[in-house]
């Protein structure tokens, strides 16, 4: 029999079992840098695998490696991310959330208990590739720093050099059954910015005794948009948005200060670097204009995120042998981030997409809601799919 069948059927063999890891995560969320009991049970499987494996990578992270025939021939590395939302589920489910206010909406669980299989799988066959896999389970990718820039300051992409990387996201934009890839530039750096704008409070009725810093704060909003539309290349997509206004004031008084909390996303470093000073003077030109004066910080968050030209067009033909080239689809370019660019900023990586959606079941909650969920038939395809990868790749490196 083929690998690739071999691969398939252990697929199809371990699918329950998968299941239950999911369904597992599902049901006991924790939250970044909180991961303990999530590493525990990821340690717990590995060992009954007979995977050596290294726990307290960047606090709660687990580290495990696989060696086939020759391992020193070639090396890549695998990426689960296992941190949950602060999201109170809504989904009506036995699997549901055990923990209120906290949810694997962004499908954390599905990437764990993938790379479980994908781990079963690879050792199962070991004998039948040559090379060595690294999987990566990290914590805290939904919190700056990330997980991802921990992991990297501990040394896990070291000794050895992975030749290449690989990251797998759920995407409800898909059916379950497709994946899909996008080659170069994929995902937007982010970060965040906070602006605090001071003033003079009083009695609304008297404006002329007042610094009035709702208004400093409106004006501020409505020049930093400048920044994007006539200070941003056309060539390069920016996006500046601010989500949250406080301003802790009433119908008839005018606080003291107000706070603007926003996002700024792009692709280009040099740019970011220019964009972060613009959006400093402009606001404190603009507070100290009318009176007043702001603070700005910005915390530099993820890099943008970049696939490999090479290894994501050799993607797209392993996924091809391993499901059809009809289910690779083109993905488009987008704003969302991902702490997995910084593995992308220091090897050869790749980081496509697992489709989990299914009309016909309603399956169709998008990522981040309290409603999220997958078909969990994705599981079979995740796992499969990324030991097929794994071994192509390695195959590829000799």
């Amino acid at each position: 029999m083929d690998l690739v069948d071999q691969i398939r059927d252990l697929a199809k063999e371990y699918y329950e079992e998968v299941v239950f890891y999911r369904r597992h995560f599902h049901t006991a969320p924790e939250l970044s840098k909180q991961e303990h009991r999530t590493a525990a049970f990821i340690a717990s499987r590995l060992e009954e695998m007979g995977i050596s494996y290294e726990e307290d990578v960047a606090e709660t992270g687990v580290v495990a490696r696989i060696e086939g025939k020759n391992p020193s021939s070639a090396t890549i590395a695998l990426r689960a991310d296992m941190d949950a939302l602060p999201i109170l589920e809504r989904n009506k489910v036995d699997y549901k959330s055990a923990t209120p206010g906290v949810m694997h909406a962004c499908g954390h669980d599905v990437h764990m208990a993938s790379l479980l299989g994908t781990a079963k799988i690879l050792q199962q066959l070991r004998n039948q590739w040559e090379g060595t896999v690294q999987l990566i389970f990290q914590p805290s990718e939904e919190k700056c720093p990330g997980g991802a820039s921990l992991m990297l300051q501990e040394g896990v992409l070291e000794n050895p050099r992975p030749d290449a990387m690989f990251g797998q996201h759920v995407y409800p934009g898909l059916p379950a059954g497709k994946v899909g890839v996008r080659s170069g530039r994929y995902m937007a750096s982010a970060d965040e910015i906070y602006i605090t704008v001071k003033g003079r409070g009083g009695h609304a009725a008297m404006p002329q005794q007042n610094v009035d810093p709702v208004v400093i704060a409106s004006h501020i909003v409505l020049a930093l948009q400048q920044i994007v539309s006539r200070n941003a290349t056309p060539y390069i997509p920016t996006v500046l948005s601010f989500g949250r206004i406080i301003g802790e004031g009433q119908t008839n008084v005018i606080p003291d200060e107000v706070k603007l909390e926003g996002s700024f996303r792009n692709f280009d470093e040099e740019w970011r670097e220019k964009a972060h000073q613009r959006i400093r003077e402009t606001a404190v030109f603009i507070a100290q204009g009318m009176g007043g004066d702001c603070d700005v910080v910005i915390e530099v968050g993820y890099p943008f995120l970049v696939n490999d030209e090479k290894l994501t067009e050799n993607f797209r033909e392993y996924a091809s042998e391993y499901l059809g080239p009809e289910n690779v689809e083109e993905l488009e370019l987008t704003m969302t981030a991902e702490d997995f660019a910084f593995y992308s900023q220091k090897v050869n990586a790749c980081f496509y997409r697992l489709g989990v959606r299914n009309v016909e079941k309603g399956i169709t909650s998008n990522l981040h809601t309290a409603t999220f969920d997958v078909d969990e038939k994705a599981l079979e395809v995740g796992m499969g799919l990324m030991a097929w990868v794994a071994v192509r790749t390695l195959q590829g490196k000799k």
